[in-house]
């Protein structure tokens, strides 16, 4: 090598690793981006109310011991510095986020060698993808322990590290004590199983050999699902020896025999009504999928047709050779070009045809081209462990990535939505096939003579994933939860709470907050039990008054017979004057009924459907016994909230 090749290559060296830099720089605080903006009276401030009144006093037994592990993590979490206001908790639960991408990308680059550009970009999809409050720690702590048992099991069976088949054995073991539901991840097993199998079969292909096989194939079986039932079983035991002596393990026991009873309500979490909501959501896109397939189907027919007459006439005399050169050159850019023109017209029909909005602080974004992102994966992994010139560490890594996708919404009422909020390492592996097929697949021949040309199946992937990469990343930019859909008007502020300064929210909520905090801090009710209704259990964090059970009280998941226990001990508790009356906060429908029936609702405009289920409300009732036993009386009210007392 010459001194200007060196010194040319020293200077790429140093672009490569200048770039590096940015990515990871990018990749770690881009998941902050939104940790001001928003005021999400459900899933956010519940979760955080759990972090900080975590144990069985202030919190259902059933979710803290079916979400444990999160609740611990996030009990330490409020320790930190500026974890006292909802910017500084949702900064340090943005950072898990930063964490998963940035560990993603190291194993993309390090050990899968995908290019740095493009894992870049596939963590960057991945971490838009994230619609899902980052207070939810009981899904992101999931997906880290999911990943970190992906790296571990893929280091161990490529590498045979024992040690590596421990831990990640372990950490879907704790997987299950950061949410219970996690239990099937335990079918990551199936990936040893499926890698020892491609083992035999390589050493059998190479050898010739088929006596002995079984002796060597069953020992390594046995052992790699050994030293992974040994961490799982063993990260099991430790945890629940520690909920033993701090709880006991009775205490546990009834919190889950508590979570499987949920479902006689919350019917949309039983295990078969979950399978067929994520199968509904591919079968739906099916549409879509059939009619892109029908235009890719009529390119491969025009392009093995432009072949054949590229052939001939390129194949005639010497005079002829040079007008049909001429002509088949023409042909077959022609053909390209017009193939081009197809692949934008079909983007341009597909937004035509509502396939995806640009309403981008909601879901419509990514409805449908998220499923078909995750099928158009699972197809790119079926085809790479079939095809007979994939190293197996490719099988291997093409399974993992199809169980991950399979394996993440299971335990969620959210269809598909939770596996396209897990992409860590499904995003970067799918666009580095995408980026190889364009790259070096082309034509063949096949039965019969025909040409076929991968070009029409090129654009059309070019198309889709340009497509996807546009929704995605401006999906991931504007959206922000908040009570299920995405946060909008994000201009105004609360200056009289504490836990919400330098939140931006819409004028409305800053100003239902506003008056809320003002009656709070002037009649001295921080510190106070509350029992909240109508789907406002952020409050408890919020205007910092622990729940006096629940502070989710009307979830269908939180049983009745629960909560009449609950109040019922309450009652006795303020009758023995062992304790005060809590407060008690309803959403404004709730704060209407209480006061004027459902005559009163009616006048204000309530359908009779939603008035009839407020009546038939078991817990509602029980709260409204409750506040006439105690002699309850409404002393705040605004556009949103009733306060008694």
């Amino acid at each position: 090598m010459t001194g200007k090749d060196r010194r040319r290559s020293g200077a790429g060296l140093r672009l490569g690793n200048l770039l590096e830099n940015l990515f990871i720089v990018i990749l770690a605080f881009y998941p902050l981006r939104h940790i001001s903006w928003g005021l999400d009276l459900w899933d956010t401030g519940y979760n955080y109310a759990n972090f900080e009144y975590m144990g069985t006093e202030h919190m259902d037994p059933m979710w803290l011991f079916s979400t444990y592990l999160a609740n611990v993590f996030g009990r330490l979490l409020t320790g930190l510095p500026n974890a006292d206001t909802l910017r500084g908790m949702n900064l340090y639960t943005g950072l898990v986020v930063s964490a998963l991408a940035l560990a993603g990308y190291f194993f993309c680059t390090r050990q899968l060698k995908i290019p740095r550009a493009i894992a870049f970009v596939g963590e960057m999809t991945a971490i838009s993808l994230c619609w899902c409050p980052t207070a939810v720690l009981y899904n992101y702590l999931t997906y880290v322990f999911f990943l970190a048992s992906f790296i571990l099991l893929y280091l161990g069976l490529t590498g045979e590290k024992k040690g590596c088949l421990v831990g990640a054995g372990a950490f879907l073991g704790a997987n299950v004590l950061v949410r219970f539901s996690n239990l099937p991840e335990a079918a990551m097993i199936v990936a040893v199983w499926a890698y020892d199998v491609i083992l035999w079969l390589e050493e059998r292909k190479h050898t010739g050999e088929t006596v002995g096989k079984r002796e060597k194939f069953w020992p390594r079986v046995f052992w790699h699902t050994l030293w992974c039932l040994a961490g799982y079983a063993g990260a099991l035991v430790l945890v629940l020896l520690h909920i033993h002596i701090r709880y006991g393990i009775d205490e546990y026991v009834t919190g889950i025999i508590r979570l499987f009873s949920m479902t006689d309500r919350a019917v949309n979490y039983k295990p078969v009504a979950m399978i067929l909501g994520i199968a509904e959501q591919y079968m739906e896109n099916m549409y879509w999928v059939a009619r892109m397939g029908v235009i890719l189907l009529g390119g491969m027919v025009l392009f093995a047709v432009s072949g054949r007459l590229e052939e001939r006439l390129s194949g005639g005399g010497a005079q002829a050779g040079r007008h049909g050169g001429q002509t088949a050159k023409v042909l077959h850019i022609g053909t390209r070009i017009l193939w081009g023109a197809v692949s934008i017209a079909m983007l341009v029909w597909l937004y035509k045809r509502e396939f995806c909005s640009l309403l981008f602080y909601s879901y419509d974004p990514i409805w449908r081209p998220g499923p078909i992102f995750l099928m158009l994966t699972m197809l790119i992994a079926v085809v790479r462990i079939f095809h007979k010139d994939s190293p197996r560490e490719e099988k291997l890594i093409s399974g993992m990535v199809m169980l991950v996708i399979l394996l993440t919404p299971i335990g969620s009422n959210n269809g598909i939505l939770p596996s396209l909020n897990n992409l860590f390492i499904v995003a970067p592996y799918a666009l580095w096939q995408s980026w190889r097929f364009l790259r070096y697949v082309g034509e063949r021949r096949i039965r019969g003579g025909v040409l076929l040309s991968a070009f029409p199946a090129k654009g059309l992937l070019t198309a889709f994933l340009a497509l996807c990469l546009f929704q995605f990343g401006a999906f991931g930019a504007k959206f922000a939860f908040a009570e299920a859909t995405g946060i909008q008007d994000a201009t105004a502020s609360v200056e009289n709470n504490a836990i919400l300064k330098n939140v931006r929210m819409s004028p409305n909520k800053a100003q239902w907050m506003t008056e809320l905090s003002a009656y709070v801090n002037e009649n001295s009710l921080e510190g106070r039990e509350v029992i909240l209704y109508g789907w406002i259990p952020g409050l408890a964090y919020y205007l910092q008054m622990p729940p006096a059970f629940n502070s989710w009280s009307d979830l269908e998941s939180y049983h009745p017979e629960v909560m009449k226990e609950e109040m019922d001990l309450l009652e006795e508790q303020i009758s023995g004057g062992q304790g005060e009356k809590p407060v008690i906060i309803l959403e404004k429908r709730y704060g209407i009924y209480a006061e004027g029936g459902a005559r009163a609702l009616t006048a204000a405009g309530s359908s009779k459907a939603e008035i009839r289920k407020m009546m038939s409300d078991i817990k509602w009732s029980m709260v409204l016994k409750f506040m006439e036993q105690f002699d309850y009386r409404q002393s705040f009210k605004n556009d949103k909230f009733s306060v008694y007392q």
